[in-house]
């Protein structure tokens, strides 16, 4: 991949490379110059990124890059996602140093990036569909200022949502013939919980199919090998032998240890409109609460096809942050993605 190169030339001195792993400390210090700047907390950690480069499928002397300065100092860097099967719509996640702004890094990032994510059309079926998707958050307004002049369209939002109980939350309402588990720790276990979140994310905006062999892999790389893994708090609500609902949470949101996450709240279709998922969310609220944490954490589409948007308005939750999805389409033809619930 080292013929690949941005279309925009960077200023004399810099140059764009591959890292190496002696590079990863540099390249936490931009993502927390960068995170610190707009959130005010670094929003990942060492363990989190060397986790991110050895995701099964995922190359990193392909797949990222990093802009080097004149006195050899990392000031730049992005992820090129594409180790999907069907990688349709590769992720693009670029950080610049906050005192290197202004000099054509993010856009030379961007281009190099795109150019990567060109090159997996080949593979792809020649009647897809294929767009780069990248994201910011709402308030970086020279980040939207450069994905528009990039020609990216903001096509989406989605929250950072958080509740700060005062007080211990409510008795969780389990519908009828409804038991609570945790994870056991077995791979047989988390195979099953990996079939269930899957099948009820497959209603979820962008879902693109793909087989277990190469989900199941990616799922538990990240799930097992996170600093916040715990299984017992990984809560399964049992219909008899079969997981109806999941509440996957680790022990902490990744850039503050005093805020409790979800990973993952997710209900199979034959048991949502019938208070499964409040009655999860109320029992992690209580999970942490008991563990002394009194704000929890969750991601949500705005415009989630399955309303989880709602449920956790229901449940107390507030809109944290606010981010924005671009997207830049580089070859027209079939969408393969989840759009609606129809699909």
């Amino acid at each position: 991949m080292e013929n690949i190169a941005p279309l925009t030339a960077l200023k004399e001195g810099f140059r764009i490379r591959p890292p190496s792993l002696e590079d990863q400390e540099a390249v936490l210090e931009v993502i927390h110059a960068y995170s610190m700047k707009l959130l005010g907390t670094a929003e990942l950690t060492l363990e989190g990124l060397q986790t991110d480069w050895t995701s099964p499928g995922f190359v990193p002397a392909d797949d990222l890059r990093i802009v080097v300065s004149p006195e050899g100092r990392v000031v730049g860097y992005i992820e090129v996602w594409v180790n999907h099967p069907i990688p349709v719509h590769p992720w693009l996640w670029a950080r610049v140093h906050p005192d290197f702004e202004g000099l054509g890094i993010g856009t030379a990032l961007m281009e190099w990036g795109e150019r990567r994510a060109a090159l997996v059309i080949p593979s792809l079926p020649k009647d897809a569909r294929v767009s780069t998707y990248t994201g910011t958050i709402s308030t970086n307004q020279p980040a939207h200022d450069l994905l528009r002049e990039l020609g990216m369209s903001l096509i989406r939002h989605s929250f950072r949502m958080r509740i700060e109980m005062e007080s211990p939350p409510a008795e969780p309402q389990w519908p009828e013939g409804i038991t609570l588990q945790t994870h056991d720790g077995s791979d047989e276990q988390l195979q099953a919980i990996y079939r269930a979140d899957y099948e009820a994310f497959k209603d979820h905006f962008g879902h693109v199919d793909e087989p277990f062999e190469d989900g199941y892999p990616q799922f538990k790389h990240h799930m097992v090998n996170d600093e916040g893994f715990d299984p017992e708090l990984m809560f399964l609500a049992m219909d008899g032998d079969e997981i109806a609902g999941v509440s996957l949470c680790r022990k902490w949101s990744w850039d503050e240890k005093d805020v409790g996450w979800v990973r993952s709240l997710a209900v199979r279709r034959p048991w949502r409109q019938r208070g499964l998922g409040l009655a999860l969310l109320t029992h992690t609220f209580d999970a942490f609460w008991q563990r002394g944490k009194t704000k929890v954490g969750l991601g949500v589409d705005a415009e989630n096809l399955t309303g989880a948007l709602r449920l956790y308005e229901k449940a107390g939750m507030h809109v944290h942050h606010q981010f924005d999805l671009y997207e830049k389409e580089i070859r027209p033809g079939k969408e393969l993605s989840k759009t609606s619930i129809e699909d």
